[in-house]
């Protein structure tokens, strides 16, 4: 609903008061007169005349006659990008934003992501995402960046950003397993920009990521209990959702490619009865470091050639503060019959912990070695 407001009047500030209007007199009329049978219709109709009567108390200001028009037309698009979502994040992609601050505008405005949810995501402190987020939105004002969706030829100067904000948006659906709607409506928006750029591998690779991620949402929660890959009822994966995402990741697997290219090759090692966890360490080498990368590398390690292999990869990792490394430590001492250290390791990926379900499980798991 924002993003449909922000496409027609132009004006952020506006789009989000009206929303958040509209959803004020829902609370309010709802329980008394019922839900509408199409209330998302209703919100959007509600927000739409909050903003038309506001702009028609400022019509006195001529830019603003001319979005009235706008709204009255309902402004037959004339760009090929025709989802207002996706059309937003290219808004919020603008060139003239630094990469992390279009990501970070894109999930707080598209995604309706929280401050701490996105300050989550890029592994920094809220106070820091705050400050990201108000600097982002003064820039687009002060320098009077457009609200408008480049013409075809410009649209790779953006797809770095927008495909970071997508990638993001499906890892906070998939990572907190009960915002599955984020995980969907990324996928539904990657599906839409490969029809736009038919031509992009690492939109391709983006693609065929989600989908092999997300054909084992049924599979990672089971009774409420976070279920690791290798211990996951294989006949519970979604096996269009393989097909489909093999299908697409098949030419990378030889050649190099892109970052998500990658990503999506050692998804489908996953996916594979028969993958071989020895060509995960090739591809991690291939995606460079961080400290996210490098804990997957060492986990690859350990489980292709052990688990004192995979210690001491851990061991030979950069400084970092990387909540799931002391979880990964105690899961290869637990692997090794190392009960007594594993529990110290727990106890301290425990203390770090991100989501509900990572803590419960690391909680099961701590109970059973110091059983």
């Amino acid at each position: 609903m924002v993003s449909t407001l922000i496409r027609i009047t132009g004006d952020w500030s506006l789009a989000e008061d009206c929303t958040a209007d509209a959803f004020e007199k829902a609370l309010e009329r709802w329980p008394r007169d019922g839900v509408p049978d199409n209330p998302g219709a209703w919100l959007t109709t509600v927000a739409k005349n909050k903003a038309l009567d506001r702009l028609r108390r400022a019509a006195n200001e001529a830019r603003k006659l001319e979005q009235i028009a706008i709204m009255d037309e309902l402004e037959a698009d004339v760009n090929e990008v025709t989802d207002d979502r996706l059309r937003l994040i290219f808004t919020c992609c603008h060139p003239a934003l630094p990469l992390e601050a279009r990501v970070a505008l894109t999930l707080r405005t598209v995604a309706g992501l929280t401050t701490p949810e996105i300050a989550s995501a890029f592994l920094v402190p809220e106070p820091t995402m705050a400050q990201r987020l108000v600097r982002a939105q003064k820039k687009i004002k002060n320098a009077g960046i457009p609200y408008r969706v480049p013409p075809i030829e410009l649209l790779p100067e953006r797809l770095g950003g927008v495909l970071a904000v997508l990638y993001l948006l499906f890892n906070e659906g998939y990572t907190a397993v009960s915002r599955v709607d984020l995980a969907e409506e990324a996928i539904r928006l990657t599906r839409v920009l490969a029809q736009l750029m038919p031509g992009e591998p690492e939109v391709r690779g983006l693609l065929a990521l989600e989908l092999l991620q997300h054909s084992r949402r049924h599979a990672r929660l089971v009774d409420g209990a976070l279920v690791p890959l290798e211990e996951q009822d294989r006949g519970l994966w979604d096996t269009a959702a393989i097909e489909e995402g093999l299908a697409l990741v098949a030419p990378v697997r030889s050649v190099p490619g892109g970052r998500y290219q990658t990503q999506a090759a050692i998804a489908a090692v996953h996916a594979r009865d028969d993958g071989d966890y020895s060509d995960l360490v090739a591809l991690y080498d291939r995606l460079g470091g961080g400290p996210v990368i490098e804990l997957n590398r060492a986990v690859a390690i350990g489980m292709a050639h052990g688990p004192e292999a995979g210690l001491a990869a851990i061991a030979a990792l950069p400084a970092s503060d990387y909540y799931l490394v002391p979880a990964a430590r105690a899961d290869f001492l637990r692997r090794l019959g190392r009960g007594d250290e594993a529990a110290v390791q727990y106890r301290l990926a425990l203390a770090v912990v991100k989501t509900d379900q990572e803590r419960e499980y690391l909680a099961r798991r701590l109970a059973e070695v110091e059983g």
